[in-house]
């Protein structure tokens, strides 16, 4: 029954996209502008360095109407506040995480994560006094994060579905946790989207994007967001992007909202092709391994059912032959594309100890469950008889040139 609240779909496709106020176009115009002119000084005053309410514009970098218009988007979409958006999704990320933390912090962060947020959290962060604790935050070894915290401790950092063994965390007890220990929760939502998963609803504080993926969901942009209460966000922009500069482009935002408005039809079948794929896989005699939150064997899988909608396009198994077997996969398909990116509307495959976590070694890669015949695959909206067909193909091709 409808209460009056707009659905998901509906919100999609309207939330931040008003007609143009001037000329009454249907779709409002790209503001490719890096300056606005005032009409007064007392406008630019009230201007200063930017409005986030959008009352008032100055400069591209303090805020934008396209940028703005997607950010409302956003935020709706994940029954935000607010939102913000940064020129990547390692923008969003690194925003986030720096605006909040100083010299002496600690972040307690799961162990499995997309491959430059731990380079990140590894490389970059220790260089300025930033201590990092990675544990196993999956099943009951949620509870893990209080052994993790510190006094210092500002952050707590989830992947779920994280990159890309699929593991699930359960949000509302990660939550808790990091609230009784006095931290925020930050989750990475991008493999989910809000379509399927809303982790403020939840108990999270702070929820991230890479826009770059399902939001978009053509492989023709690159942006991040960060979402959740207006004050955060607000401060995030004010005091930290508007310095550091990695704003998302008038473009980018216009293309991003283009293609939120479908987002809700494409997930349907990304998850339907992605479930028949998994039950395809599982029954495969060259294939080790499916991780896969949707099949009743994946560890996560009865988290999943309570905290999301449904279990996505994304997906990995071990093949049969280790790294070798791996490569040669790579080589093998026909319709999928080997690239490094996910979310597409066609189907992605890639080779995760070489490619997406090549920053992490060997015995990292092997602690967090990422084998050297590991392959991902994002799964497109094509026919799913289709890729099924490529896979098998592709699958047999490898067991007869290594003879197993």
């Amino acid at each position: 029954m409808n209460t009056g609240k707009q659905l998901f779909n509906t919100s999609a496709i309207h939330a931040g996209s008003e007609h143009c106020p001037v000329t009454g176009a249907h779709i409002a115009p790209i503001y490719r502008t890096s300056t606005f002119v005032m009409k007064d000084v007392e406008e630019a005053i009230a201007a200063g360095y930017g409005d986030p309410e959008g009352k008032y514009y100055a400069y591209t970098r303090y805020g934008n109407p396209t940028i703005h218009a997607v950010q409302r988007k956003i935020a709706a979409l994940e029954n935000a506040e607010a939102a913000l958006m940064a020129a990547s999704g390692m923008g969003a990320i690194t925003t986030a995480l720096l605006a909040v933390l100083n010299t002496g912090d600690h972040i307690v962060a799961s162990d499995t994560v997309y491959g430059g947020t731990f380079g990140f959290m590894k490389k970059i962060l220790p260089r300025f006094g930033i201590e990092v604790t990675m544990v196993r935050v999956t099943g009951d070894q949620v509870e893990n994060i209080r052994n993790a915290m510190k006094p210092n401790t500002k952050i707590v950092y989830i992947e779920t579905p994280c990159n890309p063994t699929l593991a699930i965390t359960d949000l509302k007890r990660a939550a808790e946790i990091a609230h009784e220990c006095g931290s925020l929760l930050y989750v990475d939502n991008t493999f989910a989207t809000p379509y399927l998963q809303q982790p403020i609803s939840l108990g999270a504080d702070i929820v991230l994007h890479s826009t770059t993926k399902y939001l978009n969901g053509h492989g023709d942009m690159i942006g991040g967001a960060i979402v959740g209460k207006r004050e955060l966000i607000h401060k995030f922009d004010s005091d930290y992007m508007k310095w550091i500069g990695g704003i998302m482009s008038p473009a980018d935002a216009a293309g991003l909202s283009k293609g939120i408005k479908t987002l809700g039809v494409r997930m349907d079948v990304h998850c339907s092709n992605a479930r028949k794929i998994a039950d395809f896989l599982e029954n495969h005699n060259m294939v080790e391994k499916v991780l896969y939150p949707g099949i009743e064997s994946h560890p996560g899988h009865e988290i999943a059912k309570k905290q999301m909608k449904d279990f996505g396009g994304m997906m990995s198994f071990n093949v049969r032959g280790g790294f070798e077997a791996g490569k040669l996969l790579m080589d093998s398909v026909k319709l999928f594309s080997l690239a490094t990116s996910l979310g597409n509307v066609d189907s992605l495959i890639q080779h995760s100890a070489s490619m997406s976590h090549a920053s992490m070694s060997k015995e990292e890669r092997e602690a967090v469950g990422i084998a050297d015949g590991q392959v991902r695959l994002s799964i497109g909206i094509e026919d799913v008889e289709d890729i099924i067909y490529d896979l098998d193909q592709a699958l047999h091709n490898v067991k007869s040139q290594m003879n197993l």
